[in-house]
């Protein structure tokens, strides 16, 4: 991959990141959320990206700059896990539930996913923040760095 498409791969790689977390937002405010965010770190868009060998991100960024996205990007995961189990696994439902639609979530449950997500836009941060040290890093390479 050419050093454009390298730079255009991780523009894609950040929006898909921002689209999960409007994905875990639209949970929380109570939207129906189809098809959510995968909870395998490999599975995501994000990390298929990431983890994609034809990328060879991992010898173009050097294993600093690689290994701190894939920590971040892991721990993004282990916290997001705990939203998942909240809001999109599937729940025995009662009943009243099957006939009226509704597996609600509780107010304690809210709560806690509220205080989740608050976390979850920590690790965030610092994921997109990785991003851009890598796009910089990438922008500053010469062509011939590229495959």
């Amino acid at each position: 991959m050419d050093k454009t498409k390298t730079l255009e791969s991780i523009q894609n790689a950040r929006r898909a990141h921002e689209a999960q977390m409007t994905k875990i937002k639209a949970a929380i405010d109570g939207e129906k959320v189809d098809n959510p965010t995968a909870v395998a770190k490999t599975k995501c868009a994000f990390g298929m990206w990431l983890y994609d060998d034809e990328n060879h991100l991992r010898d173009i960024l050097g294993s600093l700059f690689y290994d701190n996205m894939e920590v971040l990007h892991s721990k993004w995961h282990n916290e997001y896990f705990r939203l998942f189990e909240i809001f999109f696994k599937e729940q025995k439902k009662g009943f009243f539930s099957k006939i009226l639609g509704s597996a609600k979530v509780s107010e304690m449950e809210l709560d806690r996913a509220k205080l989740y997500y608050s976390e979850l836009e920590t690790t965030t941060q610092e994921l997109l923040k990785a991003l851009g040290s890598s796009e910089r890093r990438i922008g500053a390479l010469p062509e011939s760095k590229f495959y």
